[in-house]
């Protein structure tokens, strides 16, 4: 697959197999969870090539944030014997004139999925947000995956995407009780431009 066009080419195969050839010794307490820097960029990139494919740029979700940097703070990457091995990154946007922030994507190497990576990424990533004083989070996403992490789905005509997208997929969680009442509009990133 063709690396993004703004980052370097970086060799994800390497990784991959070193780290599924290491899986029995995989340890989630040997994962470290931390703050996205820039030079996770092309790490980054290179799992979401692997996982999502050349098809997201297509995505609303994907052009939404396109042009936007990830909110330092609340996204997150996870990185294990040296390398980012998944990541989960918020977006400022505005949801009318609320504003809020949207989540993903929430990506982990094939070779280390199912092993609660994504599901400590969510947790400290939601926790990192909401400490910041952020009240909403919207994300397009699979409602069983992400139900226990408070999402609900978007009750129908609330909140409009700038592109396509299943209603039962967009979901958002409060982050403080009644953080949805009354939210309603247009979705845009409104977050600094990269």
């Amino acid at each position: 697959m063709a690396p993004h066009p703004d980052f370097p080419r970086f060799d994800m195969t390497a990784i991959d197999l070193s780290l599924a050839r290491s899986i029995d010794a995989f340890a989630l307490e040997d994962v470290t969870f931390r703050p996205e820097v820039a030079e996770d960029a092309a790490a980054i990139d290179a799992i979401h090539d692997v996982t999502f494919g050349p098809g997201r740029y297509s995505r609303t979700a994907f052009r939404l944030r396109e042009g936007h940097a990830p909110d330092g703070p609340t996204s997150l990457v996870a990185v294990y014997r040296g390398s980012v091995i998944g990541s989960v990154r918020l977006t400022a946007i505005a949801v009318g004139e609320t504003p809020a922030l949207l989540l993903g994507p929430l990506a982990v190497l094939p070779a280390l999925k199912s092993l609660g990576v994504g599901k400590a990424l969510m947790r400290l990533s939601m926790e990192a947000a909401r400490q910041r004083h952020h009240r909403l989070v919207v994300l397009v996403g699979d409602f069983p995956y992400y139900w226990p992490f408070g999402f609900r789905v978007v009750p129908a005509g609330r909140v409009e995407l700038p592109g396509p997208v299943d209603p039962a997929r967009l979901l958002w969680a409060e982050l403080t009780p009644g953080a949805s009442e009354g939210v309603a509009g247009l979705v845009r990133a409104i977050g600094p431009a990269v």
